[in-house]
């Protein structure tokens, strides 16, 4: 009598929205590269969410067409929308997915989903920031891409280095635990997953890639940069009030802010927002006769001075005139910080923008300038050790 070994199997989601031109191409090239290099039994899952072009009419055919390949299609938009529902649905013992440009180097597959298939980690992804990746893409993503991975090192404290990269695996009954617990259905989707995995000490690997980016992305950058932030915030309380839905290890539960925070974290929030108004007020005022970079230059540095000697006396409790000076030449570095953000953020629009879109644009830089701010003059400009060693 024969005894049938069930095969290891990995499931490749490739979530699209009106993708007609690249869906059909990418598709086949995926399926001969699996089924000619993969050692272990693959099924590819095009997940068409509401697209309103050819996407869905090609897709079934490809499922017709191709072996190991199948459609779904959900009548809602949303790339978390769409991972969600194939990966709690899956039968897989590796869920993965990867964006349908095929921009990663498919070479990086078999390392990404190995280490989950021997149990050695629980989830996987491809970095684009690793020393050893090779990336082709423009300075505008670079920026966006950079900042917005150390906002989630400074502000959530992740240890994984690209939160964005579009190439990413789970073991199926990991992913399946947590999803309960995931809240966003569209780009923040994998970014709250990876959050709520490491809160819970589960093992993230991490494997570099080739990357070259795609022309012909329609992400939008500012649209996509604000939920973000939002999503961000919305983890952040989250953690902070204990309201994520999953069983938390006892080491996490005795986690606590570091010595001093608790207090130094709702007056620096209060010297930000004072001076947040008054950078915008400054900034709104100097846009009249000045341009954009410029009365961005000249209103950050005004309230900047500002802002480090009110941190000085109410956040971090250093009174007197001993050290105020280094502690403004100091604070400077936090100002340029600050000004390359900003500076960043203005250059990253169009030009012609009306007044209410560079406002929009520099409160989101000024964001990741504050949470860089902060990081500065606590560990750096105003740490007790440095003050006491003098």
């Amino acid at each position: 009598m024969e005894t049938t070994v069930r095969t290891r199997l990995v499931e490749v989601v490739v979530p699209v929205h009106n993708e007609q031109r690249a869906l059909r191409a990418s598709i086949a090239r995926l399926q001969t590269y699996l089924a000619g290099t993969f050692p272990y039994g693959f099924r590819i899952t095009i997940a068409d969410n509401a697209s309103t072009d050819d996407t869905w009419k090609i897709a079934r055919e490809l499922a017709g067409e191709l072996p190991n390949v199948r459609a779904v299609h959900l009548d809602a938009k949303g790339r978390g929308r769409a991972l969600r529902r194939v990966w709690s649905e899956s039968d897989a013992d590796v869920v993965s997915y990867m964006d349908v440009d095929l921009s990663t180097d498919l070479d990086a597959f078999l390392p990404l989903v190995a280490p989950l298939l021997s149990g050695h980690s629980d989830l996987a992804i491809g970095t684009r920031l690793a020393r050893d990746s090779r990336v082709v893409r423009g300075p505008k993503r670079e920026f966006v891409s950079r900042s917005y991975n150390l906002l989630l090192r400074g502000l959530m404290g992740a240890r994984f280095s690209d939160a964005q990269c579009g190439f990413k695996a789970a073991r199926a009954e990991i992913v399946q635990a947590l999803l309960p617990a995931v809240e966003d259905e569209e780009w923040f989707f994998d970014t709250e997953l990876l959050l709520l995995a490491e809160q819970h000490g589960l093992r993230i690997h991490e494997v570099p890639v080739d990357w070259v980016d795609d022309p012909d992305s329609r992400v939008d950058i500012l649209r996509t940069a604000l939920d973000d932030l939002r999503g961000l915030a919305r983890v952040a309380r989250r953690t902070l009030w204990g309201a994520a839905r999953l069983p938390v290890p006892a080491r996490v539960r005795q986690a606590e802010l570091p010595k001093g925070m608790a207090h130094q974290l709702p007056r620096f929030a209060i010297v930000g927002v004072v001076s947040t108004l008054a950078y915008l007020a400054l900034f709104s005022l100097l846009r009249q006769a000045a341009p954009a970079q410029a009365a961005n230059a000249v209103a950050l540095l005004v309230t900047a001075v500002a802002n480090t000697a009110a941190n000085r006396r109410f956040t971090f409790g250093v009174t007197g005139s001993a050290g105020a000076m280094r502690h403004q030449f100091e604070g400077l570095i936090a100002f340029l910080v600050g000004l390359a953000l900003t500076s960043g953020g203005l250059w990253l629009l169009p030009a012609g923008v009306s007044h209410g879109v560079e406002l929009v644009a520099v409160i989101v830089a000024n964001a990741l300038a504050t949470l860089v701010r902060f990081l500065l003059l606590r560990v750096w400009v105003f740490n007790p050790r440095r003050r006491t060693g003098r």
